[in-house]
């Protein structure tokens, strides 16, 4: 037994020298998706409720890393940073919060909590990366959208929303800040589509 205890010794300090040598982790920087509040309204609000689900998408955007398409056909991703969430959850909690902000549509869930809702808001997520235009990235976000009666699974109407701001300059904030005012814009847009064509389909 003595004569193992060196060999042991020996075998330890080998794996604590081993694991000295390994590169350190990554360093991550984690963002959200910025949004600003939109306006509530005054306005009566509809008889109608809405469950906004989480819009479905490739495996290459249902990811966590910020994807990039430099020129040229290659997609990649932003090195050291990641989303807070995945892409697909970055967008519906935005557009969420949108419609719960505005304030129209008498209750409003996700696909989250499943609660029994009168309409959804469902979709394909074609776009959520940043692309170049002579050098400059801009944030691209394209989404199928479809507003579907709950009961029957019945598309009641269908658009293509596609939006794209333009980044300050080529930092990794101003790209995520770029994302934030496109994802603004697209909450608009959306929601005034989602309240136009819900009201008509319940007046049918």
């Amino acid at each position: 037994m003595s004569r193992l205890r060196p060999l042991a010794a020996l075998l330890l300090a080998g794996l604590l020298g081993a694991c000295s040598i390994l590169p350190p982790s990554e360093a991550l920087s984690i963002y959200r998706l910025p949004a600003s509040a939109l306006p509530a309204h005054t306005s009566p609000r509809s008889a109608w409720s809405l469950r906004v689900n989480k819009p479905y998408s490739n495996p290459l955007l249902d990811s966590t890393r910020i994807a990039v398409l430099p020129p040229g056909d290659q997609i990649s991703a932003y090195q050291g940073v990641r989303w807070s969430d995945r892409a697909p959850a970055l967008l519906r909690d935005r557009l969420l919060a949108a419609f719960i902000d505005d304030g129209r549509i008498a209750a409003v869930s996700s696909d989250e909590s499943r609660l029994q809702a009168d309409l959804e808001l469902d979709g394909d997520l074609r776009a959520f990366h940043s692309e170049y235009h002579d050098g400059r990235p801009s944030a691209r976000i394209l989404l199928e959208a479809r507003l579907v009666h709950s009961a029957s699974l019945r598309i009641i109407a269908s658009r293509r929303f596609a939006v794209s701001q333009a980044a300050s300059d080529s930092s990794v904030g101003a790209v995520v800040k770029a994302f934030g005012q496109a994802g603004d814009q697209l909450a608009r847009e959306l929601l005034d589509w989602t309240l136009s064509q819900g009201q008509a389909a319940r007046q049918q």
